[in-house]
């Protein structure tokens, strides 16, 4: 349940759907747990203020998976910015997801914060990068509304997880962002995907959040690729007025025992 006053948040992120209904990545249905992740979320909080969709939303891209994910957002009546992974293609997110409560908009504002959705794409690539552009909207709107605390979503990890198969594709230009969000202190928290596993950590006064898959899970501290038997997860995030982020880690019960243990990459 959502803390009176706080602007309440949902994010998921890496729902890797592909392009038809009941096909298996890994040994995993990711369209049937996606469904059943948004199931989970309603009832954990009746009232969401945004949802945040922190990227692979497709594994291999297509209008017809963006459409089917279109409709589950649309379903929650709830406003949504999307925004790209790496196995995403940009173009057609911005052409499918932008209509009614959905959209790759990289900016809202409240009443006490604002969001930013970052792109860290390399198109093509594993790894992520933050270009110059990115890196000047992020200071253009910190100049911009210096009074509001912010939280940045972005896809790619900007520190290690200690998984170093993981960490070869952290965000290159890392330190740079690092040391902007370390000139605005107004930045309280970034949340991020792809990693598919939980993180939470604080540099400073900046909190910084990895969030689950809605499908499969990475072991966490592997030198190399390898699948959790955790099940698929989200993360709800509150926004308080004075600037504190209270946020928690949320999974269907059970153990996800379809996974197929051989596989060495994905």
């Amino acid at each position: 349940m959502s803390t009176q006053g706080a602007l309440s948040l949902l994010q998921l992120t890496d729902l890797h759907i592909l392009p038809s209904p009941g096909e298996k990545m890994l040994g995993v249905d990711t369209e049937f747990y996606f469904e059943a992740v948004l199931q989970h979320a309603r009832k954990t909080n009746t009232h969401y203020d945004l949802v945040l969709v922190t990227g692979d939303l497709t594994q291999d891209p297509c209008p017809e998976a963006y459409q089917r994910i279109f409709g589950r957002l649309q379903a929650l009546s709830v406003d949504t910015l999307c925004l790209p992974g790496n196995h995403d293609d940009y173009a057609l997110m911005q052409q499918w997801l932008n209509q009614d409560n959905i959209s790759c908009k990289k900016h809202i504002e409240f009443k006490h914060w604002q969001v930013l959705c970052l792109n860290s794409q390399i198109p093509g690539k594993a790894e992520g990068s933050l270009s110059e552009n990115e890196l000047r909207f992020i200071e253009d709107a910190l100049e911009k509304k210096p009074n509001l605390f912010t939280l940045i979503a972005v896809h790619h990890h900007c520190v290690p997880t200690r998984s170093s198969w993981m960490d070869t594709m952290i965000i290159k230009n890392s330190d740079e962002f690092l040391e902007i969000a370390g000139r605005y202190p107004q930045i309280r928290g970034l949340t991020t995907g792809h990693i598919h596993q939980e993180m939470d950590i604080h540099l400073g006064s900046l909190r910084i959040l990895g969030t689950p898959s809605t499908c499969f899970q990475f072991k966490p501290l592997c030198s190399r690729f390898t699948l959790d038997e955790l099940m698929p997860g989200y993360r709800t995030i509150e926004l308080h007025s004075d600037g504190r982020i209270t946020t928690q880690v949320h999974r269907l019960p059970g153990i996800l025992q379809e996974i197929d243990r051989n596989c060495t990459e994905y």
